[in-house]
């Protein structure tokens, strides 16, 4: 069908100018179903990635390793996830999203269970280095489906949706793993997981298509979506060069504020059970349960400040650029929280610093990965994606060795959270000074210039 013809089948008061509540209301809410699809998928695979900070003390003693050889354990999934991120970009842009998320999930089904049966530290490094291969298309495939789905003004909760799952599975699954790994033994917990993911795969299979794709979008939201889509978008065939894009100051500022916080967010993914037990004293089951209480702060604002307090100030007129600008600043700022968790002396005080950093970072998260569907051509939103996610994953590798070696040198975290904060107030800089306006980075004339 025509997109006049589409148009034609639409109310008037769904136009593209009509932003009003009664006009939304009138268009079916099928493209919400991806949404919480993409959120489950988060939550699954990052169930699998908390198992290892869970399973820590029971690794070490079992396997006879230091801290810091745990420290590069825990980098072993974020190295292949990370050297994966550039080429599954284009990979996604061209062999596209449902081919390449079945192939993955079934990595990293398979991974979790030969860390189940691994026998020792090489065998789990193995299948950590596995893992990492299977779920390195996750966020840049999230990010590119929900610009599919979803029309700009939808997007930053449609991104809470799926980003908000990742804190969400370590507020869960840290304590209910915890309690598995303390009831059967840290390998069950890991077999556990594999079995989740292999539930994930027969309802991603059957779920996951494609607007253009999907039999039962109906015409009234293919054209709303269509709408959305066309929207200060370029045809698919222009794009610029892989080259280009690195050279681009808004994806070196975006890369740089997704490293800063993906360097603190792993530094707690993998060692705040550890931090509890470490430098405050707390047994094992208390350190699983404080653990929790962040991640479950970070889940609420990932959703309401990232997700719905974005889209609703967006949609009562106020600048978008601005709104998405300022909860990046804001809540990479709030992330320096952890100055405050490196000074805590009781459980409590250190839950309340952590829970204002990670809380902080979780509002910035979402609107950080709908960017790239706002700032590239519509040709690169993966590679955008992968690009900023390379980024993210190559301070995930670093986060747990440069920790290992700070906590065996000092017997202490607090040194390292100050490295985690200096690295924020850089991170900060590239959002406030690099990435500016939030839009498109090259007019479409440019790119039929560039393309002939």
């Amino acid at each position: 069908m025509s997109f006049s013809a589409e148009r034609k089948s639409l109310p008037l008061r769904l136009s593209t100018t009509d932003k009003s509540p009664t006009a939304k209301s009138l268009v079916p809410r099928r493209r919400w179903r991806i949404a919480w699809l993409l959120g489950l998928g988060v939550l699954v695979n990052f169930f699998d990635r908390v198992n290892l900070s869970v399973s820590q003390a029971s690794i070490e003693s079992g396997f006879h390793i230091s801290v810091v050889a745990f420290g590069y354990l825990a980098s072993a999934y974020a190295l292949t996830y990370a050297l994966l991120q550039l080429p599954i970009g284009v990979i996604l842009d061209r062999l596209g999203i449902r081919l390449v998320g079945w192939v993955s999930i079934l990595l990293w089904s398979v991974a979790s269970f030969a860390s189940a049966l691994s026998m020792g530290y090489g065998s789990l490094f193995a299948a950590r280095l596995l893992l990492g291969v299977g779920e390195a298309p996750t966020f840049p495939a999230n990010a590119k489906a929900i610009g599919l789905w979803f029309p700009q003004e939808e997007r930053s909760l449609a991104t809470a949706l799926n980003d908000a799952a990742a804190k969400f599975a370590s507020a869960l699954g840290v304590p209910v793993l915890g309690a598995l790994l303390l009831e059967v033994g840290w390998r069950w917990s890991f077999a556990a997981t594999g079995f989740a993911s292999l539930v994930y795969l027969a309802v991603f299979l059957t779920v996951y298509r494609n607007p253009d794709q999907d039999g039962g979008l109906s015409e009234v939201e293919r054209s709303y979506l269509s709408y959305g889509a066309l929207e200060k978008q370029e045809p698919e065939h222009l794009k610029l060069g892989f080259s280009r894009l690195l050279r681009e100051r808004k994806v070196l500022g975006l890369a740089l504020g997704f490293g800063a916080y993906n360097y603190t967010f792993y530094l707690l993914l993998w060692w705040l059970p550890g931090y509890f037990a470490r430098a405050l004293g707390v047994d094992a089951l208390h350190s699983f349960l404080f653990t929790g209480v962040p991640w479950l702060v970070a889940t609420a604002t990932d959703l309401a400040v990232g997700g719905w307090l974005v889209d609703a100030l967006i949609a009562r007129g106020l600048d978008a650029s601005r709104v998405r600008l300022t909860v990046l600043v804001v809540g990479t700022g709030c992330g320096l929280g952890l100055l405050g968790a490196a000074g805590a002396h009781t459980a409590v005080a250190a839950v309340a610093w952590v829970s204002l950093a990670i809380g902080g970072l979780s509002a910035a998260a979402p609107v950080g990965w709908s960017v790239p569907s706002l700032i590239a051509p519509r040709a690169n939103v993966g590679a955008v994606g992968g690009i900023a996610n390379f980024a993210s994953q190559v301070s995930a590798i670093a986060a747990p060795i440069v920790t290992g070696y700070v906590v065996d040198a000092t017997h202490s975290f607090a040194w390292a959270f100050v490295v985690a904060s200096a690295y924020l107030a850089a991170g900060i800089a590239g959002y406030a000074l690099l990435l500016g306006r939030i839009e498109p980075f090259a007019e479409v004339g440019e790119l039929e210039g560039i393309s002939h």
